[in-house]
């Protein structure tokens, strides 16, 4: 059942957060599904602009339509992820999308919120949420990179001014995050005086944690014993993630891992049957292994048992 981001969002504020997990093909549109009826859980689907255009934007879409029918207990929200104001017209149009971010970060104060406010006028017509993103996250992920010099954290006082011009639903903060696998150096990690700071100023109202894999060292570790070399990957703490949560991050993003687990399957079983040229092999396996993954992240943030619940919510709202 898609439901809005905004029920997902009014349920889970101060207690958990919603795993928003991208997908790029059928493998793991059905491994993200099967990972949270498993661990009981609501989630966030996303789609970013690569994604819609790595083969067609309608080939995801039908492929999460027949997931949902595959599925009919999942409660979930379908999000673009990363859009520009182009994109997130095209799916406030499409009728398809619970949420859209748009993300002009890159942009100064006032034409981030000036561009934020074209957007959320043309959703919310429509009845969809819009997320927006203030400060710039470093790293690199997709089309998105951003020298770490250049990332800046986001202020509490610039976040209140820029929510209340922009009208948008959530807000993407830069609290010490960053894109990509390869987040932290040292023992930097997430600043959450930070995101008591911007919580204070902005009570009750949804937080978004971009760049949040943990960058699992075991996967790195059997990547690199399959061939990869991967030195130096490393991610967010998954404890933080609940006490996140508790300070109204509500949405916390994970792409990298999945693509950790993707490639560790696809190396090792290639690896171990050098032979073998069948993708069916590889992808089942890596369909199981990223369902328990996922299962795994959902319980980290407070997700896993929550589908039950939420469903009544939706359905009584």
């Amino acid at each position: 059942m898609i439901v809005t981001t905004k029920t997902l969002f009014q349920h889970a504020y101060g207690k958990y957060a919603l795993g928003a997990y991208n997908i790029n093909n059928l493998e793991q549109i059905m491994g993200l599904f099967q990972g949270c009826i498993d661990s009981r859980a609501p989630f966030i689907i996303q789609l970013s602009k690569g994604a819609r255009s790595y083969t067609d934007k309608r080939m995801l879409e039908a492929m999460i339509r027949t997931a949902e029918e595959i599925f009919p207990e999942a409660v979930f929200a379908v999000h673009l992820d990363h859009g520009d104001e182009k994109t997130c017209y095209e799916c406030i149009e499409s009728g398809f999308y619970s949420s859209v971010m748009i993300d002009a970060s890159h942009h100064d104060f006032d034409e981030n919120g000036a561009i934020t406010r074209r957007v959320v006028d043309a959703a919310h017509a429509k009845g969809i949420s819009v997320e927006a993103e203030l400060g710039m996250l470093g790293g690199v992920e997709e089309d998105i990179q951003v020298d770490e010099q250049h990332a800046c954290l986001t202020d509490p006082d610039d976040a209140k001014v820029f929510v209340e011009r922009s009208g948008c639903d959530s807000l993407a903060c830069a609290i010490g995050t960053s894109h990509g696998a390869y987040k932290f150096a040292g023992s930097q990690g997430i600043h959450f005086e930070r995101v008591q700071a911007i919580q204070d100023r902005l009570p009750g109202f949804p937080l978004v944690m971009h760049g949040s894999s943990s960058v699992p060292q075991d996967e790195v570790a059997r990547i690199n014993a399959a061939g990869g070399t991967m030195g130096g990957a490393k991610g967010v703490d998954t404890a933080h993630y609940l006490p996140a949560a508790k300070l109204g991050v509500c949405k916390v993003n994970i792409d990298t891992d999945g693509r950790l687990v993707w490639t560790r399957v696809h190396r090792e079983y290639f690896q171990e049957k050098p032979k073998e040229f069948d993708l069916r092999g590889p992808g089942k396996i890596f369909m199981a292994e990223y369902a328990k993954f996922i299962a795994s992240r959902n319980v980290l943030l407070g997700s896993a048992g929550q589908l039950d619940a939420v469903r009544e919510s939706a359905l009584a709202g």
